[in-house]
């Protein structure tokens, strides 16, 4: 097949992932900027290579000009989260969404492969615009955790450095490996609520935090230098004393400070 045949077929493929991409990053974006807790810990895409693409249609007796439509993996996404309750809710969310067609599901948490493979997969229906009109392309989404994209990576170098055929201690080493990635995503599920408690009050903090940053920043513009510098010396103080109730006061004066600079400004114009 011709250099340019494999780009018009791959182009819509390599355009639903730019797009799901970014808007899965969106998602998360969406539960931070409401101050709660995202259960997409990180978003990437890829396409599939072309030696892999013929590869997977030799072993399925695929003819090459029937590859566009009768792969369902061509565009990839894979949603990593941090614990394997946050793998449900991001089915869930999936689930909703109107741009998005399940096709089928496969879940290798609850039933892994016999490698030892853990992850949640689903084939889906996406329809990208081109210039051509609407095209519907399937996608594979993969979610998993942290943990074990971790152990799936390392089996996949293994895997293509011994073309499939894996010794049989390494593939014993890799199997205890995978139950330890299990008992590690358990562990870390009992300490969850834990975990998230933290992360939300990070993020509430840095948030409070570029807040009055910015805020000063602003009053260089309008106030008396030599005020702005005591009440960044101010807030240098409090922010060593890692009290977020005295952030959020301060917070609070600084608003009413510049609000009142900038009642000024307006006036004296």
């Amino acid at each position: 097949m011709e250099i340019q045949l494999w780009r018009e077929i791959l182009d819509p493929y390599r355009q639903a992932v730019d797009e799901l991409v970014v808007k899965f990053n969106h998602i998360k974006y969406e539960y931070q900027m409401e101050g709660l807790y995202s259960p997409i810990e990180q978003v990437n895409g890829r396409l599939k290579r072309i030696s892999s693409i013929l590869e997977k249609a030799q072993k399925k007796g695929i003819p090459l000009d029937e590859i566009d439509g009768k792969i369902d993996d061509i565009a990839g996404i894979r949603i990593i989260c941090q614990f394997v309750e946050d793998i449900k809710t991001v089915v869930e969310i999936i689930k909703k969404r109107s741009d998005i067609t399940i096709v089928e599901e496969k879940d290798y948490i609850s039933h892994a492969k016999k490698s030892g493979y853990r992850s949640y997969h689903l084939i889906v229906n996406y329809v990208v615009q081109t210039l051509e009109g609407p095209k519907e392309l399937g996608v594979e989404i993969q979610i998993r955790t942290l943990a074990m994209n971790f152990w799936a990576t390392i089996e996949h170098h293994l895997q293509y450095k011994y073309n499939e055929n894996m010794p049989d201690e390494i593939r014993q080493r890799l199997l205890s490996a995978a139950k330890a990635v299990g008992a590690l995503d358990n562990e870390m599920a009992s300490v969850r609520n834990e975990i998230m408690d933290a992360q939300i009050s990070n993020r509430q903090k840095n948030t409070v935090i570029i807040s009055i940053l910015n805020e000063i920043e602003n009053l260089y513009r309008s106030a008396n230098k030599r005020e702005v510098e005591k009440i960044q010396d101010e807030f240098f103080k409090i922010y060593k004393l890692d009290d977020m109730d005295m952030l959020l006061k301060f917070e609070k004066q600084l608003d009413i400070l510049a609000e009142n600079y900038r009642a000024q400004s307006i006036t004296d114009d």
